[in-house]
């Protein structure tokens, strides 16, 4: 039996509903003023997490491309 890795799991597809898309379908209108500033925070420091990791992520592979030279583009032979 294969366990999974981390690895494995970033492979997966991502369901087409993911939490971002609901979100942004939810119904605003029940929210008080100070719970709407709260989920502005939370929103926020998600953005902020999300474009920390972009950047890591740019870095790492400009660094493996530095390394190893830029990958072929897919569909040709290397």
């Amino acid at each position: 039996m294969h366990k999974l890795t981390a690895m494995d799991l970033d492979e997966r597809p991502r369901p087409k509903g993911d939490l971002a898309s609901q979100l942004a379908t939810e119904l605003l209108d029940p929210y008080s003023h100070d719970e709407l500033n709260e989920r502005i925070r939370l929103l926020e420091l998600e953005i902020m997490r999300t474009v920390a990791h972009r950047d890591k992520a740019s870095a790492h592979r400009a660094a493996a491309e530095a390394l190893f030279g830029k990958p072929p583009p897919s569909g040709e032979a290397g």
